[in-house]
């Protein structure tokens, strides 16, 4: 229970009985009646104003649909009193350059108002300046298509895969219980489940919380192995292959790195290693849990694409692939050409952008480490097309993802799918208060306090995360018919403008275009990717 809480049940039940013991001892008639209660002012305003608060404070605590609300009782509500205010601040900000942020005013209210199902649209057209430079749109057609459903999902595994997935063009991204409360957990995975798409566990392995739903999961392993490993800390194939083969998970997902602190591995300190976390990651209680920097079970291109096929049957055929921020590209070239010569080829890959997500991490590696999500999503499906491998391996584009254009920009340079994080966190009712580190979230979606993740109605909040899904998802398809295509797979990076001070211009006039194949001709790579193209080997990072 949070201070607030004690707080109002201290009043409830110790100052409104004592406030009308007050009243009642002050009245000059023992008979209650509207003269008798005039006749002690005071003590009559007092009493009122503690019994608002206590039925103000009841319905918050039990009943609200806010996060905040059932946290903060009666104060909460101060916040969005506050938001009456709110188109005057917003111009303060925009007008001090204080909302210049990736996650934008703009992404927040889309989220919000699809979460809630409430209508999106806005009054007196664009709210952005067309002519800043930077700025990305599209071109609609006069003869608009209508794209259906089926084109919201996409087919996952290639030709080594035995058990193919029919996914979502948008799914969870990866974000592991232990960072995310249990509720939270249980609320993303019903939503996957109400929705029909992916939940990505996060490296902190399958807990209960992600099976109590039976949403579909990708089982995300990183370089600690949680849920499959042993007490040395390498990997475990007999524990791999007891949790893959579970029909509730989908695809298994090998995390190299990640966009918010890539090379840059994670500290669990003992005193959170509950007996819980002990048991879900297979470690040992109370002691302090290391996440190396990099993978114990390989040390080159080759070994990395031998151990994915081991994890493939291990897990019976499910399609297998690895996570990535992309940093130096000659490294992944060495990747692909480890392909070509082995002839093993994963099932997808996921592109993790530089802008961090939700991981906390440190400061220099969020801001200076690592390539943004739509220059790394385009490189790694230029190189894989160029190497003639485009067409068997599955991009996911993990980045920035709230609104239907932000899913659209992605998959035009290249992604065949996203994963989306904060945005699913805010469908759950995250405000961004950047207290994920500290334990003390105080809307219950990043805490193992379970007095504020009691916070998290589980069917509401799964419900907003279905809302939101299906309606960027649809959102998505609308965009593409406005644009006169058949199919998402018509996309392209000469579909997407951005205007620079040279003029206006597609993508695909700013970034090289390979054609199928193109790598492999030595006398036909263009100078852009020649030197980490000739720079890379199979047998080394």
């Amino acid at each position: 229970m949070t201070p607030v809480a004690r707080v109002y049940l201290v009043i409830n039940f110790l100052f409104l009985p004592l406030s009308l013991l007050w009243l009642l001892l002050s009245m000059d008639d023992i008979a209650v009646s509207w003269a008798a209660l005039a006749s002690a002012p005071l003590q009559l305003a007092l009493f009122a104003l503690l019994l608002a608060w206590s039925v103000a404070g009841a319905c918050d605590y039990f009943f609200s649909a806010s996060n905040l609300r059932r946290n903060y009782p009666v104060l909460a509500n101060i916040r969005y009193i506050l938001e009456f205010f709110r188109p005057e601040i917003q111009q303060y900000f925009i007008s001090n350059n204080l909302e210049e942020r990736p996650f934008s005013r703009e992404r927040r209210n889309i989220v919000y108002s699809r979460a809630k199902d409430m209508t999106d649209t806005i009054p007196f057209g664009t709210q952005r300046n067309l002519l800043e430079d930077g700025y990305r749109n599209l071109q609609h057609s006069l003869l608009p298509t209508h794209l259906d459903e089926s084109h919201g999902r996409v087919v996952f595994g290639g030709p080594a895969c035995k058990q193919p997935y029919n996914a979502s063009r948008m799914n969870i991204s990866a974000m592991s219980f232990g960072a995310l409360s249990a509720n939270a957990v249980m609320a993303l995975n019903k939503g996957a489940e109400l929705g029909g798409f992916a939940h990505n566990t996060g490296e902190g392995s399958i807990s209960p919380y992600h099976t109590r739903h039976n949403g579909d999961l990708i089982w995300q392993i990183g370089t600690g192995y949680f849920g499959c490993r042993q007490q040395n800390g390498r990997f475990d194939a007999s524990a791999f292959g007891e949790r893959a083969n579970a029909d509730q998970v989908k695809m298994v997902e090998l995390k190299l790195s990640q966009g918010a602190k890539p090379s840059h591995g994670g500290v669990l300190p003992g005193a959170k290693v509950t007996a819980e976390i002990a048991r879900i990651r297979l470690v040992e209680a109370g002691k302090t849990v290391l996440s190396p920097p990099r993978h114990q079970e390989f040390e080159d291109p080759i070994g990395l694409l031998e151990f994915l096929q081991k994890l493939r049957e291990l897990s019976g055929g499910k399609p297998v692939g690895f996570k990535l921020a992309i940093g130096k590209p000659s490294e992944f070239n060495a990747i692909v050409k480890a392909m070509l010569k082995t002839g093993i080829q994963p099932d997808f890959i996921t592109v993790d952008g530089a802008e961090g997500g939700t991981g906390a991490a440190p400061v220099e590696f969020t801001n200076r480490l690592g390539i943004p999500c739509l220059e790394a999503t385009n490189l790694v499906s230029q190189i894989l097309r160029g190497a003639g491998l485009k067409q068997e391996i599955r991009v996911i584009s993990s980045g920035i993802t709230a609104t239907g254009f932000d899913l659209l920009e992605k998959i035009a340079l290249g992604a065949d799918a996203v994963n989306a994080a904060r945005s699913m966190m805010l469908a759950l009712g995250c405000i961004q208060a950047r207290a994920c580190n500290t334990n003390r979230c105080p809307t219950g979606v990043t805490t193992q306090n379970k007095a504020l993740a009691r916070a998290i109605n589980v069917d509401e909040k799964a419900k907003r995360v279905y809302r939101f899904q299906r309606a960027t998802v649809e959102a998505f398809l609308e965009l593409c018919g406005a644009m006169g295509l058949q199919r998402p797979d018509e996309l392209s990076a000469e579909h997407l403008f951005i205007r620079r001070d040279d003029g206006i211009r597609t993508y695909a006039d700013i970034h090289c275009i390979l054609q199928p194949g193109q790598l492999l001709s030595d006398s036909d790579v263009p100078p852009l990717f020649r030197r980490d193209w000739e720079a890379a080997s199979p047998d080394r990072f």
